[in-house]
């Protein structure tokens, strides 16, 4: 029987306890967020002893069904002030479930000055003091737990922005190498699992694939053909698994959304080819580093890599989104300080689109020049040092901001906008706009059907039909976080419409079920109305369903559009599923 294991900070202690049977049907962000809408107070301090940090893996994780090992982490958001969900690759997600654990649940606070990591194994689980891991990076944490522990074991940990409850820290989980790298980055979830003093989580699991599965041949057979649909379309067939996530650089510039300069006036970079995915994947190449690599086991699309850097470091793996951050947003063209600054959060323990998003408001305050690498490495050196500048820049963009009085801060609830300007991706702007999470694109992946032409087609630049596509993306994108699914399974799923019912074949077939496509889909629903209510709680309105002005007024090149998507028909995207 699968259990949970509630970590008590607050008496030391780790205990297993069965599993409440409305738990039972419910795994990744159904359960994450479930157990904090059940157990954390809406309205209490999100570092405090009444927050909890939930990590749990999907319904599919410790099975071979195909890019299945994703993992979620929750809680409220220091960030945000909201519910957080966020996701990780990494070998965590399939150990966790093979050792037959629903969720763990990190609660309370010592009462004593100290620090503590807490040991997972079949034999069961305990709190052991760890002073000498207080302050550590994530790299070198990592490997000195793997040398105490074994070379086969995950761990889940947060770096010294974590320690120190900056907002903008992650939570890092390390890959099948060893590198922490892999990272439920957003909403600052890092600084809550520092808030408990807890450094590290060990999970030594003997076995990757061990979760039972009820009909192991009804099972295989539809992870075989699951397998092959992801295979068989061109996006993670072929591109993903060629350029890796950078391929898209090039695309949405060419698109006219691409953020540079901090959301400035124009949607193109002209070095964009500089450090896109074509770039990179040669540069690692010739350096002997890898595309084409797994994020965790059993990934089928194998869109990660691995770049070696000019000072014989390695930065697995450079992503779209952080290529972007600390790119075109900065007005950076050099992939090598890219990786720099990657390699930096990662070991510091940061959210590399938080950072980028920051440094790029830092640059507009004119506190260090657009296109300086070295000035921007020195910043975001400091956050790890615990200087006052590097805590304003650790705590996020909104931070920034507020700090240097800039009013071109590309935020949404409090959270830095990622990387697709909204006034030409208009999809992506209603889902910045509405989604629980505060602006994330993986909540409602509008680039699918605004740019890539996946699902369909609804143009970018037109209010029309952009609230429909991010509330069906939002509802999908929540049933596929709860199966431990990689949200680029969303691409051929779009497309073939035997995507989403072989899901849930192979549901079935794991759970002994008898579920419909509509069930799925149900379940999302379910799951963004137990958000949305307890973001209500916390005290959110429909007035934080907006855009920062200057995306209604400030028009951008070269589509020459604004965010003109209307209001009124924002405010009711969730009429349907939360109709408060």
């Amino acid at each position: 029987m699968p259990k949970m294991l509630r970590i008590n900070m607050s008496t030391l202690e780790a205990k297993y306890e069965s599993v409440p049977a409305k738990y039972l049907p419910l795994g990744g962000r159904a359960l994450t967020s479930q157990i904090v809408a059940d157990e954390v107070p809406p309205h209490c301090h999100p570092l405090r002893e009444f927050n909890k940090l939930v990590i749990a893996p999907g319904l599919l994780s410790g099975t071979n069904a195909p890019s299945s090992g994703r993992l979620s982490v929750g809680g409220k958001s220091p960030l945000t002030g909201g519910i957080k969900e966020a996701n990780a690759g990494g070998i965590c997600s399939q150990k966790i479930a093979s050792l037959g654990i629903k969720a763990i649940v990190v609660e309370g606070i010592p009462s004593e000055q100290g620090t503590w990591i807490a040991k997972v194994s079949p034999d069961g689980a305990e709190v052991l003091a760890a002073n000498e891991y207080a302050g550590m990076g994530t790299y070198a944490l990592t490997a000195s737990l793997r040398e105490r522990y074994g070379s086969k074991v995950g761990v889940i940990c947060s770096g010294p922005a974590g320690e120190m409850m900056l907002a903008g820290a992650g939570v890092a989980t390390n890959d099948g190498e060893g590198n922490s790298s892999r990272y439920a980055g957003r909403g600052g979830l890092g600084a809550v699992l520092g808030s408990k003093r807890l450094k590290a989580i060990v999970i030594d699991s003997p076995s990757t694939f061990g979760a039972p599965v009820h009909d192991k041949e009804a099972f295989m057979a539809a992870s075989k053909k699951f397998a092959t649909i992801l295979r068989e379309h061109a996006v993670t067939g072929t591109g993903l698994p060629s350029y890796g996530t950078n391929v898209l650089m090039n695309i949405i510039s060419e698109a006219g959304t691409l953020p540079v300069r901090n959301f400035s006036n124009n949607g193109r970079f002209e070095h964009a080819n500089d450090v896109g995915g074509e770039s990179l994947a040669a540069t690692a190449k010739a350096r002997g580093g890898r595309v084409a690599h797994a994020c965790h086991p059993g990934c089928v699309i194998r869109c990660s890599n691995v770049y070696p850097m000019p000072d014989g470091k390695i930065c697995s793996p450079v992503e779209y989104e952080t290529a972007w951050g600390f790119g075109p947003n900065l007005n950076i063209k050099d992939l090598d300080v890219i990786a720099k600054l990657n390699y930096i959060c990662n070991d510091a323990g940061l959210d590399t689109i938080e950072a980028g998003v920051a440094l790029g408001v830092l640059m507009e305050a004119g506190i260090i020049p657009f296109g300086d690498g070295e000035a921007a490495i020195a910043a975001l050196s400091e956050v790890a040092k615990g200087t006052p500048a590097g805590r304003i820049l650790g705590n996020g963009a909104e931070f920034v901001g507020k700090a240097y009085g800039v009013t071109r801060v590309p935020t949404v609830k409090g959270q830095g906008i990622p990387a697709y300007d909204p006034r030409s991706c208009k999809g992506m702007g209603v889902t910045y706009s509405t989604t629980p999470m505060g602006a994330d694109h993986t909540a409602g992946y509008a680039v699918t059907a605004n740019i890539l032409k996946v699902g369909g087609f609804v143009d970018p630049t037109l209010p029309e039909g952009q609230v429909e596509l991010s509330r069906n993306l939002q509802v999908a994108t929540a049933a596929v976080d709860a199966s431990g699914l990689c949200l680029f399974v969303a691409f051929p799923v779009l497309d073939n419409p035997e995507g989403l019912p072989t899901i849930v074949e192979m549901l079935n077939a794991q759970y002994n079920l008898t579920l419909t496509v509509d069930d799925v889909l149900a379940l999302g629903k379910s799951i963004l109305k137990t958000e949305l209510t307890f973001n209500e709680g916390a005290g959110f309105t429909k007035a934080a369903d907006r855009l920062p002005e200057f995306f209604y007024t400030d028009k951008l090149a070269p589509h020459n559009t604004v965010f003109d998507v209307s209001q009124a028909e924002i405010e009711g995207i969730f009429s349907g599923i939360n109709p408060k």
